[in-house]
C-alpha cells in the first residue's frame, strides 16, 4: 500500500511539480491549494504533511507555522510528521516554532524533496 502524503501548497506550479514527482515514486498524494483540507485531516490520515508556510489564499490570519503547531499539539494528529516548505530566510526558526518535524527551503531540487519525504515515511 503506498504511503499517503498531504500537500498544502498555494502555488499551482510548485504543487503540480511535487504531485508529479511523488506519484512517480508511488506515493499517494492528496494536494490542496489551501488549509481548509485540514478539517478532514483525521479522515485522510496521511503518513506525512508537506505544508507551505505562506498560504496566500487562506482566509484567516493563520500561516503554515501556526497550522503546524495546531496539528502537532492536537493529540489526535500529533503523530503525523509535518515538513514545512518555505522561502523565508529563517525557515529553521519557523519550523521549530511551529513544532514541525522538518523543513525544505524553496527553491529546492526534486531529489531533496524525495529524500525528505522518504525520510519521514520510511
Amino acid at each position: 500500500m503506498p504511503k499517503k502524503v498531504l500537500l498544502i501548497e498555494d502555488d499551482k506550479d510548485i504543487r503540480d511539480s511535487i504531485v508529479f514527482a511523488l506519484q512517480q515514486q508511488n506515493f499517494e498524494v492528496i494536494a490542496s491549494e489551501d488549509a481548509r483540507i485540514l478539517k478532514q485531516l483525521q479522515e485522510i490520515n496521511p503518513d506525512l504533511i508537506l505544508l507551505d508556510n505562506w498560504l496566500s489564499d487562506w482566509k484567516s490570519d493563520a500561516n503554515g507555522q501556526q497550522l503546524s503547531k495546531e496539528i502537532k499539539t492536537n493529540p489526535a494528529t500529533s503523530h503525523i510528521p509535518v515538513v514545512m516548505l518555505s522561502a523565508v530566510s529563517n525557515i529553521k526558526e519557523v519550523t521549530e516554532q511551529g513544532q514541525a518535524d522538518g523543513y525544505l527551503k524553496k527553491p529546492f531540487e526534486l531529489d531533496a524533496l524525495l529524500e525528505i519525504v522518504k525520510k519521514f515515511t520510511a
